[in-house]
Formats: structure tokens, sequence, C-alpha cells
């Protein structure tokens, strides 16, 4: 399933595209997806503005204004889109698909048998959402009560944004007996962050994932060592995945097309058996199963 650094590409390859245009028309190929669409879904799209592009967690936020042409006029409301395990962007204006760095290309679904919804912009840009599996989402919610929402009220703090410090994280995990990569996982503490970027972070970090979340903060929930070199780990960690524009895995695909190369440096995730990349380990990737998920870890260096 795509995580944060892969929302985050979709969101800026789009961004260009989208923003400040209008949407002349929109197409529902289907009434859902892993949920219903919104009643009335492609009426309520047509005519809008979008005034920006956002994203929240693994959620993608498409700000469309109230303003409609004619007499027609509705609240201002955030499209809502969440990728899940295959769904992706495709902009299609007429013409070959934008050239991306990297020299590993594989194409993702274009079968338009997966072509669920469509927008079409006022400039003759055709943004196509494709889905094989359709585990992804599209909700449309009022701007004024994004933040009340279900999907977004128990959200912790964004791991790139000033809220997510050292203090915070540390006050998070006071008398927390589960593993520090459940607590990770958890979006009650932090957003957005999966399994793959997890595991990458407690092994630059040297914290071994079976750790209990309470051990990284004194027993008044300050901040130790540790609990700042893991703030700055993640950041270090999500920041250089979204340069490289999101993991190549499975499905997942930037808007252009092309998919991710940050899969290439991975030191911990998917290595099983190979050998430990921390300076001055010996020490070899291992795997162990956690709440049903694949954890990489090295042994030897991750305390």
């Amino acid at each position: 399933m795509p995580e944060l650094p892969e929302v985050e590409t979709v969101r800026r390859g789009l961004a260009p595209v989208l923003e400040g245009r209008r949407i002349a028309s929109a197409l529902a190929r289907r009434p859902d997806l892993r949920w219903p669409l919104p009643e009335r879904f492609a009426e309520r799209l047509a005519g809008r503005r979008i005034a920006g592009l956002g994203r929240r967690a693994k959620y993608l936020l498409i700000d469309l204004d109230g303003e409609a042409p004619g007499p027609a006029s509705a609240p201002d409301e955030v499209l809502v889109v969440h990728l899940g395990m295959s769904g992706s962007f495709r902009i299609e204006a007429g013409q070959g698909p934008a050239e991306a760095p990297g020299a590993f290309h594989i194409p993702r679904s274009r079968a338009a048998a997966h072509d669920h919804v469509v927008l079409r912009l006022e400039h003759g840009v055709d943004i196509v959402y494709n889905d094989p599996r359709r585990f992804g989402a599209m909700l449309l919610v009022p701007r004024s009560g994004l933040e009340a929402h279900p999907l977004f009220r128990d959200i912790g703090p964004e791991p790139l944004g000033n809220a997510f410090d050292a203090a915070g994280l540390a006050h998070a995990l006071k008398g927390r007996r589960t593993p520090i990569k459940a607590a990770l996982l958890d979006q009650k503490i932090v957003a957005g962050l999966g399994n793959i970027y997890v595991c990458e972070a407690l092994h630059r970090a040297g914290i071994a994932p079976e750790r209990l979340a309470l051990t990284l903060a004194s027993p008044t929930g300050r901040a130790t060592r540790e609990t700042r070199l893991l703030v700055e780990t993640i950041r270090t960690v999500l920041e250089e995945a979204i340069a490289a524009g999101g993991s190549t895995l499975r499905d997942h695909a930037q808007v252009d097309g092309t998919l991710g190369y940050f899969q290439h440096t991975f030191r911990a995730y998917d290595r099983e058996g190979q050998p430990c990349l921390a300076p001055g380990c010996h020490g070899s990737i291992a795997r162990l199963v956690q709440a049903g998920r694949s954890t990489f870890y090295c042994a030897s260096c991750q305390r």
C-alpha cells in the first residue's frame, strides 16, 4: 500500500496540472470503489475550480471552491482520495508520458476496465484514476468539517511538520508497552508512516523493532537521545524517499506512469539474508512477523 512518500509524490506530480483549473466534467464509471462514491458524485464535481492540493497522512486532499459557473453554488469541499493498494492517477493530454529521472521503468495498469473515475479539466486534460483492486476511496467532505471527520480527527502529527518533535513523541510513548514498531504504525501517534519506512527508520536509528515503546522515553515522558535520533531519522528517510519519487512496490506508480526508485536504497526492507549496510556492522538482515507484517532488521546493530 502506498505510504506517505508515495502519496506526496502523487500530490507533487498532480499539483501543476490541477491547481487553479476548473473541472469541466467528471465521469464515474462505477458506483463504488472500496466504499460507495458520494451521492451525485460526478455532478457535484463538474464546474468546480481546484483551489489547491494537499496531503494528510496517506490521503490526498483536493480543495474545491464552492463557486461554479452559472447560478449554481455549493459549499467549499475537499475531494479526499486514498490510493488503496493499487490506485494511481494518469494525466492524458494528447501526448506521451513525461520523462522522469532514473532508469527503472515499470508501467502500471492502463487497462480501460480499471479506469474508474475521469476528471476532464477546462483545458482539455484528463485526469484518470485507475484502480485494478478497487481498494482506493474517494469522499467529498466540507472543508469546514475536515478536521472533525472520522478519518482525520484522531490522526497524529505529520512526521515532516513542525508539530512532530522529540518531546511530543516521547510523551506519546510514555508507558506504552507495545513494540516500538507497532507504536510508530499507530496513526494516532504519528501520521502516514507504514511498514516500509518504519523498518528503514528503526534500522538506521539502531533501534530494535521489538523494543517496548516506553523504553525510548524517560519514566516521566521526557525525550531521550534515542527519541531525538528517531525523530531525525524518520524525517531523513521520508525526505529521501520523496526526493527519489516514492518506492517501486507492486502497483504503485507516479502520475506520469513511471515508478519510484527509492527501493534501490533500502537498507533493511526486503533484504532478508543480505549483509547489513550499517557502517561497521558485520551482521545480516533478518525477518520476523509482527502483527501479521514482515519486519526487516539487523539483530547485531539494532538494540
